[in-house]
C-alpha cells in the first residue's frame, strides 16, 4: 500500500514537470528539478505523517500496557491479602464440623435408602394382592400342556403343524413391522391347538419334541424371509427358541449349519425367548446365543416383567425386540419402570431396541398406548394370529438351503 503512495507522488511530480514544460515554457532542466522537487516534498511529508502515525501507536501501547501493569498489581495485592486471610484461618475446627456434616447426610441417605425399599416391597405386595383379585392383567404363563405328548408326536409326523403368525404392527398407522411364528397343531376333528396347549414344556420327553417344533419353525420363518425377498420385499421374522434347544449340542449345531447356508437372509430372522427362560440361561448357553448372532440374526425378549434392565448389555448381546404386557405397561407403568411411560419408549430406542406392547385387547389400550408414544404393538385388538399372506405361503422354487438334515 505505502509503494503505491510513492507511485501516485511519483507521477504527481511527473506531471506537474510537463505541465510546466509544456504551458509555462520551462526549459526541460528547470520542468525536471520541478518534478523532482514535488516528488521529494511528497515524500518527505508522507515519511513524517507515518512517523507521527506510528508514535501515536506506540503512546497508545505504552499506555495499554501501563494499565494492565497497574490491574494486575492490585490483582496480586488482593490475592496477597486472600492468602494471608487463609492462612491465618483456623480450619481444623471447619472440618470436624464437615466432618459432622457429612455424617449426618451419609444417616439421612442410608434412611432414604432403606424407606425407597420398603416401599417397593410394599408396592410389590400390593401388585401381588391385586393381581390374586383379578384387579391388574398380567402376563400370564403357560400352564401345563392338555394335549397328550404321544398326540404330539403323532400330529407332527403326520405333517399336522400349522404356521400361523402374530403380526408386529407400527402405530398408529398399523403397517405390518414383523411377524411372529404361532405354530398351532391340528387335532383329530380339525381343531386347532394352540402352543400353551400342546407344548410339552417340563415333561418328560418334551424337550426333543420342542426342539423338532422349533427345527420346523425355523425352516418355515426361512422359506418366509426368502419369499418375501423374491417379491421385492423385507419381512423379519421372530423364531420361537428354548433355553433347552440351546443346551443340545447336535441341534444347536443343525441349527448354525442351517443358518451358514442362508446367512444372507439372517438379519431378518429373530429368535424369541421368554424373559422367565433369558434370566435362567448358563454360560455355555448364553456362548451359543452369541454364535447365532455373530451369523447375523438377532434376538427378541418377551413377555418382560420388568423394563429396569441395562439395555446397553442387552442391545451388545444383540437383543433387538423386548415385549411388555400391554395391559400392565398402562394400568401400573410404575411396577415396570421408574422412568415416566411416554419416555421409556424413545429411551429403549437409544440403545437399538424396539419395545413391543404385546397382548392388546381392546381399542381403548392402543389409544393410551398412542399417548405412551409406543410405536410397536401385538394383540387380538390389532390382529389375531392367523395363516400368512397367500403370496408368501405358496410353495415357489426357492427351495431351503440346507446344511444339515432333519
Amino acid at each position: 500500500m505505502q509503494g503505491l503512495v510513492y507511485l501516485f507522488i511519483a507521477l504527481s511530480g511527473a506531471g506537474l514537470g510537463t505541465a510546466t514544460y509544456f504551458m509555462l515554457a520551462f526549459t526541460p532542466i528547470e520542468a525536471a528539478l520541478l518534478a523532482l522537487i514535488v516528488f521529494i516534498g511528497g515524500v518527505l511529508i508522507l515519511e513524517r505523517t507515518l512517523r507521527h502515525r506510528a508514535e501515536a501507536k506506540l503512546q497508545k501501547a505504552v499506555s495499554e500496557m501501563t494499565k494492565l501493569l497497574s490491574t494486575d498489581a492490585q490483582a496480586g495485592q488482593v490475592l496477597s491479602k486472600r492468602v494471608n486471610a487463609l492462612i491465618d484461618l483456623d480450619l481444623g475446627a471447619r472440618m470436624d464440623v464437615i466432618e459432622a456434616d457429612m455424617s449426618v447426610l451419609g444417616t439421612v441417605v442410608r434412611q432414604v435408602a432403606e424407606a425407597v425399599s420398603e416401599l417397593e416391597t410394599a408396592q410389590a405386595a400390593s401388585a401381588n394382592f391385586a393381581s390374586k383379585n383379578g384387579q391388574v392383567d398380567k402376563p400370564v404363563r403357560r400352564a401345563s400342556p392338555t394335549v397328550p405328548l404321544t398326540v404330539v408326536e403323532a400330529a407332527l409326523d403326520n405333517g399336522r403343524l400349522i404356521h400361523h403368525v402374530r403380526p408386529i404392527l407400527t402405530l398408529p398407522q398399523r403397517r405390518l413391522h414383523a411377524y411372529e411364528l404361532y405354530p398351532r397343531l391340528q387335532l383329530e376333528g380339525g381343531r386347532l391347538a394352540d402352543p400353551p396347549e400342546y407344548m410339552p414344556v417340563g415333561i418328560e420327553g418334551g424337550a426333543t419334541v420342542i426342539r423338532r417344533i422349533e427345527r420346523i419353525c425355523t425352516e418355515e420363518a426361512i422359506r418366509l424371509v426368502r419369499r418375501a425377498r423374491l417379491l421385492g420385499e423385507a419381512i423379519k421374522v421372530h423364531v420361537p427358541l428354548a433355553p433347552s434347544s440351546l443346551a443340545n449340542r447336535a441341534y444347536f449345531d443343525q441349527l448354525m449349519a442351517l443358518l451358514a447356508a442362508n446367512r444372507a437372509i439372517n438379519p431378518d430372522l429373530f429368535f424369541a425367548l421368554d424373559y422367565a427362560d433369558w434370566t435362567t440361561l448358563d454360560k455355555t448357553e448364553s456362548d451359543r446365543l452369541a454364535l447365532l448372532v455373530e451369523e447375523g440374526a438377532g434376538l427378541a425378549v418377551r413377555e418382560a416383567d420388568t423394563l429396569r434392565l441395562d439395555f446397553a448389555a442387552l442391545a451388545g448381546k444383540g437383543v433387538r425386540y423386548l415385549s411388555v404386557d400391554a395391559g400392565q405397561f398402562i394400568d401400573r407403568p410404575s411396577a415396570l419402570t421408574d422412568f415416566h411411560s411416554a419416555d421409556i419408549n424413545d429411551y429403549i430406542r437409544r440403545f437399538g431396541i424396539n419395545l413391543v406392547a404385546a397382548g392388546t385387547r381392546s381399542e381403548q389400550q392402543i389409544l393410551s398406548l398412542l399417548d405412551d408414544e409406543v410405536k410397536l404393538a401385538q394383540g387380538n385388538a390389532l390382529a389375531e394370529p392367523g395363516p400368512v399372506r397367500s403370496d408368501l405361503a405358496e410353495d415357489g422354487d426357492d427351495d431351503l438351503q440346507t446344511a444339515a438334515g432333519r
